[in-house]
């Protein structure tokens, strides 16, 4: 990375090529975001040919797609260790190099740290420059707009980098996207081009200044330009994202001109392995696969509770026109790629904005419509006020479908599901449930659609921990006694509760009760106050955190109802974010593997 700035142009093309291959040969193997980073690589090298990473701020929005930069940064060798377990994180992290600005994970948050970065620089004094490192899906939230807004007015030196890749993670949604990606292909415009171009052709030399002018104004009214520069950023481009000699020029040329500047870069996503390249959502995101193939290395098993969701769902809507639905840039994620496919007009992606996702159902709920809004329990985080103020305010019926709640394993702490408890729980109005099998996640499904108030129901990543087997409907507010058990008592909520019946299986003088919590608000009180005469050592298992969570729910109510007789102890997560990895690796480092959890239960039993 030293010598970055005394390299040709040739010996750019060669490095691309080479950290091109290095990143195919580790995500092979490793899993990991593909396509965005080998369709980013030449611009990021570029950059870090042009601006000085030793002073200027590099902040990649998301960060998914800066693998080039790490590699740039003397992470070569450790990048075989990429989104392992106590290896190399797969986003950006300030702790793993100085090189990384800023933690990222989530989108549209760029720009924002790009200003909040300048305006440090303005105060200090100091001859820096932010680059932020955009791609045209980040460009569909409204925090982006928020932060140019004020860029423009402040007219900050901040360079901004817009990788336009016609992509976000799925197929772009919404007018800005299509403005992005389309203008530059109006024949109108390229008419009125032709046209100006012939008549400078033919005017005496200094004759021309007039047609110039109006072509410069022309390729502002045809391109995005006339977006940004209205929000008072310089604009340059569109241009070939993978011709290193014009990226070079132009990102000088930005340096240079100590303003807020935006260079729209068009690339292709995928570039350099063919197989990855046009495809859409499939290669964003990968597994372990061969890479002479492409095919994915990983193993069909159970039923992933995403897929069950998928074709419940489905199965619903096909039955009930009034079952509409929304994801926010995820549809193959959440599953709802098939709604959308088989339903257009009744299910919509949104692109990359939760917020507008939630409050957008609302309306359809006050209007006789069940709205099913399905989003990862990470990105629900995003659309927090609008859960409060545009649902659960108006106590309208939309059901939360909330996707990836626990550990979600390699994405780490920007990824992991903990808190949907903790920030849903306080909500009023806010009803909360979860199954913890196939036919639970099923039958929650119905529930949700006859229920006519908010309502917020979690499942994991990949599969549930335990096999399929019958349980009852859900009833608003009621547990269910999975087993009777003596002794003790296991409390399970969601997936928790196939953590329970593993946990008991290893116990080694305890026959525990197992209660399917269900409802974490309301809670069952019934239950709980008649179990509390039974039992008097509670075990609760739940991922999740565990401040605000289901034993503090259950603690609350035992001191309501003056119950203090009983020893409560949870499982829940600590309060730490908790860091990437597999797993089973996460979780054996957090001490809530089933043996690990039931040596911790046998030696409290032996203490009495």
């Amino acid at each position: 990375m030293k010598d970055m700035h005394n390299k040709t142009i040739y010996e750019l093309e060669e490095i691309s090529q080479k950290i091109r291959n290095k990143i195919l040969e580790t995500v092979s193997k490793n899993g990991g975001h593909l396509s965005s980073s080998l369709g980013a690589t030449d611009l990021i090298v570029a950059m870090h040919h042009v601006f000085d990473a030793e002073k200027d701020p590099f902040i990649f929005d998301v960060s998914h797609q800066a693998y080039p930069h790490k590699l740039l940064t003397g992470r070569w060798e450790q990048f075989d260790t990429l989104r392992q377990f106590g290896g190399m994180c797969g986003y950006t992290d300030p702790e793993e190099s100085k090189y990384d600005y800023y933690k990222a994970g989530h989108s549209s948050t760029s720009i924002s740290l790009a200003v909040g970065a300048a305006k440090a620089i303005s105060l200090n004094k100091e001859n820096r420059i932010p680059v932020a490192f955009i791609g045209d899906g980040s460009m569909t939230a409204g925090m982006v707009y928020e932060a140019m807004n004020e860029l423009g007015d402040k007219g900050y030196p901040v360079v901004i980098i817009l990788n336009d890749n016609e992509m976000s993670i799925a197929r772009p949604t919404g007018a800005v996207s299509k403005y992005l990606s389309n203008t530059m292909t109006s024949p109108f415009y390229y008419r009125v081009k032709n046209s100006v171009k012939k008549m400078l052709d033919v005017l005496p030399e200094g004759a021309g200044y007039v047609p110039k002018k109006f072509d410069e104004k022309m390729r502002r009214l045809f391109t995005p330009g006339i977006l940004f520069e209205e929000l008072g950023i310089e604009y340059i481009g569109p241009i070939d994202g993978h011709n290193m000699e014009l990226i070079v020029e132009k990102l000088k040329l930005a340096k240079e001109m100590k303003k807020p500047v935006l260079v729209h870069a068009q690339t292709t996503k995928g570039k350099g392995y063919e197989i990855a390249e046009g495809h859409k959502e499939k290669w964003h995101g990968v597994g372990a696969f061969d890479l002479q193939t492409g095919k994915s290395l990983k193993k069909s098993g159970s039923i992933p509770a995403t897929k069950i969701y998928s074709d419940a769902l489905l199965k619903l809507a096909s039955e009930d026109q009034k079952v509409v639905g929304v994801t926010a840039a995820m549809p193959s994620g959440t599953g709802l790629s098939p709604l959308i496919e088989s339903f257009p007009d009744r299910f919509w992606d949104v692109a990359i904005a939760e917020q507008h996702a939630v409050t957008s159902m609302g309306p359809l709920a006050k209007e006789g419509f069940k709205p099913f809004c399905t989003i990862y329990s990470t990105f629900l985080q995003r659309g927090y006020d609008q859960v409060i103020h545009d649902i659960a305010l108006m106590d309208l019926g939309v059901a939360f479908a909330i996707d990836r709640a626990g550990i979600v394993g390699e994405d780490g702490e920007t990824h992991q599901g903990a808190f949907d408890i903790s920030y849903l729980r306080a909500i009023p109005n806010m009803t909360l449930c979860a199954p913890y099998n196939k036919t639970g996640l099923e039958k929650i499904i119905k529930f949700a659609a006859d229920f006519s108030k908010p309502l917020a129901f979690r499942y994991p990543r990949g599969v549930f921990m335990v096999e399929d087997e019958d349980v009852p409907d859900y009833e608003l507010g009621k547990s269910y006694m999975v087993n009777e058990g003596k002794d003790i008592l296991f409390i399970g909520y969601g997936n928790g509760v196939g953590r329970a019946i593993q946990t008991a299986q290893y116990l080694e003088d305890a026959n525990p009760a197992i209660l399917d919590l269900r409802f974490v608000k309301p809670l069952d009180e019934d239950m709980l106050k008649r179990l509390a005469k039974e039992y008097k050592h509670w075990f609760v298992f739940s991922d999740s955190a565990k401040m605000g969570g289901v034993g503090s729910a259950i603690l609350e109510f035992l001191s309501q109802e003056s119950i203090d007789d009983i020893y409560l102890e949870s499982f829940e997560y600590d309060d730490n974010f908790i860091r990437h990895g597999k797993t089973s690796l996460i979780e054996e480092s957090l001490g809530i593997l089933p043996e690990q959890l039931a040596q911790k239960i046998n030696n409290k039993i032996k203490k009495g």
